[in-house]
């Protein structure tokens, strides 16, 4: 029986695996593996199964006409945050994109170029609103 798919909400393992497979943009389970091995205790099965779980959901596809097989992500990175922080914002914040960039701005200090950016940012959403 097929497994239903969870869309937009991998778990930390999965977006793990993600993010080495957005980095390359495709990648083997063994270059997952050795790449993930290097920052955290984990064996080549588990990584494996990782991966079959995820193309199960939806979130990898995986391309069998070539061996070893080559996974690639079924969305792309901004698309696969966007819905993650789509569901934060909807189950922490009751839909309130304010009291959500306020706390992430008071977990840690940024940059004076992420500062900059998100002047940037509100600069323009407010010029947009006063069309």
């Amino acid at each position: 029986m097929a497994r239903k798919k969870a869309g937009f909400r991998p778990t930390e393992a999965e977006c793990n695996i993600l993010d080495v497979i957005w980095k390359h943009e495709s990648a083997t389970v063994r270059e997952i593996f050795e790449d993930l091995s290097q920052r955290q205790a984990i064996g080549h099965t588990t990584v494996l199964k990782f991966m079959q779980i995820m193309t199960d959901k939806g979130l990898l596809k995986r391309d069998t006409s070539v061996r070893p097989q080559v996974y690639r992500a079924a969305r792309p990175k901004e698309e696969t945050q966007q819905g993650l922080l789509r569901s934060l914002l909807d189950q922490a914040f009751r839909g309130s994109p304010g009291d959500l960039v306020l706390q992430a701005l008071s977990m840690q200090k940024s940059s004076p170029e992420e500062i900059d950016q998100i002047r940037a940012m509100l600069d323009a959403m407010e010029e947009g609103g006063k069309k």
